[in-house]
């Protein structure tokens, strides 16, 4: 073949074409099985993280089946589904929020167990300013006081938005609580700079990052609305 005719260069880029593509295409097929497992291990260090405790990747699957002792299912009217094909923890929230109408979606509940004593886990979804943004509220045994709290999203702004996952904002919703008496009222997250000392129901939100900030508020208002009757049904139980 004359390596100096155009069809010699066509045909060599064809190959070049279908030999990296082929590689490619292999290689992501071949990592998939890591990535989801990746994927699977970092939920297991959010969740944990949001009852306070951390975990390395390696760490995560063992203290995930050591702490969580329960795993349910909602639907959207806050009923447990008990028999569900479904797995609470292989539902993505946040993938349903995007796609499903609200009475399709599915709402997981974790709960975590050290000592006798428990927790009660909820994952959340929600819209930021520039998109998705997604977390888990952790709850006292009493199904009211916030114990702890994680937050995260993958386009809001650096230094204003995107600080909802640092330690210092997510702290602030620590022994907050959702009911006033038997009243479902979540937590407001007011602009920042607001003076909310000795509010049991509002945060102060981030100073620059006020859509951000009440996409956090408006993600558990709406999401944790549909636990209350399971709440209340087990706050009764437990009196």
């Amino acid at each position: 073949m004359d390596v100096n005719k155009n069809s010699y260069t066509f045909a060599f880029s064809a190959i070049l074409v279908v030999v990296v593509g082929a590689s490619l295409a292999f290689a992501a097929e071949s990592l998939k099985p890591m990535q989801k497992e990746n994927v699977r291990l970092e939920k297991m260090q959010n969740i944990l993280a949001s009852v306070k405790i951390e975990a390395t990747p390696e760490e995560a699957k063992a203290k995930f089946d050591q702490y969580i002792v329960e795993e349910k299912l909602l639907d959207n009217d806050g009923t447990v589904l008990t028999e569900s094909e479904l797995a609470a923890f292989d539902i993505d929230v946040v993938k349903e929020y995007k796609t499903l109408d609200a009475d399709k979606r599915h709402y997981p509940l974790f709960v975590f167990e050290d000592g006798g004593e428990r927790k009660y886990i909820v994952p959340l979804a929600g819209k930021g300013l520039w998109g998705p943004i997604w977390g888990y509220i952790a709850f006292d045994g009493d199904m009211n006081t916030i114990y702890g709290s994680t937050f995260d999203h993958k386009t809001e702004t650096p230094g204003l938005g995107a600080e909802i996952n640092q330690t210092w904002f997510q702290e602030r919703f620590i022994g907050k609580t959702i009911f006033n008496g038997s009243d479902y009222v979540s937590v407001e997250v007011v602009k920042g700079g607001t003076d909310v000392e000795g509010q049991d129901h509002m945060v102060d939100g981030i100073s620059g990052g006020t859509i951000t900030s009440k996409g956090v508020g408006e993600m558990m208002e709406r999401t944790l609305n549909v636990y209350v009757p399971y709440f209340k049904g087990n706050q009764k139980a437990a009196l």
